[in-house]
């Protein structure tokens, strides 16, 4: 590794950290930390950013956002991951029985410039394709 520091963008809706699933974000936290990853948490007046900003790349400003749409699933956006450092953070999830997040990606030259939200978008549309379950 050259020195790029792993990082993840972390975002739970506020009606799961509400709902008792304090344990299992604190579970997965405790992965992250135990792995040296730094963790980002994104809260819902972040979601118009750019994936760049939240992320701390160079290059990317703070965007003036008056109305974030509203993110209703968990996500994790890896950055610096090496293929084998993905699959050791989903082992060491899974050991720790934090349940599989359906969410996940990992920050790309392109995903990069698009805000939160758009990635949520994208994600979802992805993970409906992948599963079979299409919404209309």
């Amino acid at each position: 590794m050259t020195g790029k520091k792993e990082m993840v963008l972390y975002y739970c809706p506020e009606k799961d950290s509400q709902k008792g699933n304090n344990t299992r974000i604190a579970m997965l936290k405790s992965v992250l930390v135990r792995m040296g990853i730094r963790i980002k948490n994104i809260t819902p007046d972040q979601t118009g950013q750019t994936i760049g900003y939240l992320a701390g790349i160079e290059g990317f400003r703070e965007l003036p956002v008056s109305e974030c749409p509203e993110v209703e699933e968990e996500i994790l956006v890896m950055k610096n991951f090496s293929n084998r450092r993905i699959d050791e953070l989903l082992i060491g999830l899974k050991r720790s029985g934090v349940s599989k997040i359906a969410l996940k990606a990992v920050i790309t030259d392109t995903n990069s410039k698009w805000n939160f939200y758009d990635l949520y978008q994208e994600l979802k549309k992805e993970h409906e394709t992948m599963s079979g379950k299409e919404e209309s």
